[in-house]
């Protein structure tokens, strides 16, 4: 059967591939799910079964986004414990966090993620650690409406297994026991992982953090997600308390820690990353461990700036994180590609911590290396997934920025006019065409009234 083809011309392109080849004005080819050609000028003559021609006048097309930190079920705790720093923060809302349940869930991951596809992000994650006993199917919940939204998904499903009695920060009745996480987390696995190159769903191994699990679960975690042939992923060197509890618990910093339980490694990425030293940094890059750098969430919670310049100088692999929506209200990419260059310029480096190309190379191709995809996505390139945004940059927000780049990283958020992602749409001038926007707000502040009222109640 013939392949189908969409056929985008007139536009500027920023392939982002590791030329970082740019046309100011030229074409993308889709065949089905896949990248035939992209290059300068029009598209090739003769192409058959087009089904669709867009003039991207006006326009650049970048790959789609790649979110690599999230927590979607914090969309429906927003706006809380807006002066905290993270432990604070933690504390102030676990016990709302502890009862959630199924139809929560799923609503809160509806609005994250449409949220985030309706801002060009083609790939998202979701790290969901809160199982709450007796709440229902929460990752059938997550992914279900991964699947509904129509983006590339992988779930970190997450884990705690130290309550407040054994010194943890969330209620004994939201952990899970040794033995109960590490057989729902293979269970997950083996339900919902697809290793295939156009995978839709993929999951990865992801106890909370060190502050929240057993050593014991650490470990086995590891075992557990190298056994299955699935990515780890968790919380490091967010904070300062964070290293001081590390210490003080396991006699070691952080990165020693993670190294000594089997988390440092090329199948794994960390969120934060805030607290590094020279040596942390070299551990990283030595190991090809990735980082999600969450720079708005940082700012939220008061926990510092990540040294990203100097990890990129090392080559640790860098992608950007939304983080939870508790932490970065607004939920969407875009921001983290402005904040991450603007934040990192207030730096050691200043001006030159960061280019806008840099930025975008972060959310795009760094978020698929730190995913385990860069040979599927993150970049324009023949033979890749179609996951492609098509940004408007003609109207007043950007009228007078000449560099399309530069528009689109240190502008404000541009309309997305095409999102595709596997080739299919997701977007079309800058609405969902795959659910309902108007229903998910709706459902949303149904089910965040429901838990607020859950938790007054106690």
């Amino acid at each position: 059967m013939a392949a189908s083809r969409i056929v985008i011309e007139n536009c500027a392109i920023a392939t982002v591939d590791a030329n970082d080849t740019e046309y100011a004005s030229g074409h993308v080819v889709v065949a089905d799910n896949l990248i035939e050609s992209v290059g300068a000028g029009r598209a090739p003559a003769g192409l058959e079964n087009v089904v669709r021609r867009v003039d991207g006048t006006g326009h650049l097309v970048t790959p789609g986004l790649v979110n690599t930190h999230h927590h979607f079920y914090q969309w429906i705790t927003r706006g809380l414990a807006t002066d905290h720093n993270l432990f604070d923060w933690l504390v102030a809302l676990y016990p709302t966090w502890a009862r959630i349940d199924e139809s929560m869930a799923r609503a809160a991951a509806q609005g994250s993620l449409a949220m985030m596809a309706r801002g060009g992000v083609t790939t998202a994650m979701d790290h969901h650690y809160v199982y709450p006993r007796g709440s229902g199917d929460l990752s059938g919940a997550i992914i279900g409406a991964a699947s509904e939204t129509g983006v590339r998904f992988t779930l970190a499903r997450g884990s705690m297994d130290r309550g407040q009695s054994d010194g943890g920060l969330p209620p004994d009745f939201a952990v899970e026991s040794l033995d109960g996480a590490l057989a729902a987390t293979e269970a997950t696995v083996d339900q919902y992982h697809d290793a295939s190159f156009d995978a839709m769903t993929q999951i990865a191994v992801a106890p909370c953090s060190p502050f929240s699990v057993s050593t014991e679960l650490m470990r086995q975690g590891a075992e557990l997600a190298r056994r299955k042939g699935v990515r780890l992923h968790t919380h490091g060197s967010e904070t300062v308390e964070e290293e001081q509890f590390c210490k003080e618990l396991f006699g070691m910093g952080p990165t020693d820690y993670f190294e000594s339980t089997g988390w440092l490694g090329s199948d794994v990425w960390m969120a934060h990353c805030v607290h590094m030293n020279d040596s942390d940094i070299t551990a990283f890059a030595r190991t090809g461990t990735g980082v999600a750098h969450c720079p708005s969430s940082n700012a939220r919670l008061a926990a510092g700036i990540a040294r990203v310049p100097d990890m990129l100088k090392a080559g640790v692999p860098v992608g950007l994180g939304v983080d939870g929506t508790a932490s970065n209200e607004s939920g969407e990419l875009h921001t983290e590609l402005r904040n991450a260059l603007l934040i990192n310029r207030l730096g050691a480096h200043r001006e030159s911590a960061l280019t806008a190309r840099q930025a975008l190379r972060l959310g795009t191709y760094g978020g698929a290396q730190v995913l385990g995809r860069a040979d599927q996505i993150g970049s324009i390139e023949t033979g890749k997934l179609a996951d492609l945004v098509l940004w408007k940059l003609d109207t007043l927000a950007h009228s007078t920025i000449a560099d399309p780049v530069i528009a689109l990283i240190l502008g404000a958020a541009a309309p997305v006019t095409l999102s595709l992602v596997n080739g299919h749409t997701v977007v079309e001038d800058n609405h969902l065409t795959t659910v309902d926007e108007d229903a998910i707000a709706r459902s949303t502040r149904i089910e965040a009234r429901r838990l607020a009222r859950i938790t007054a109640a106690g």
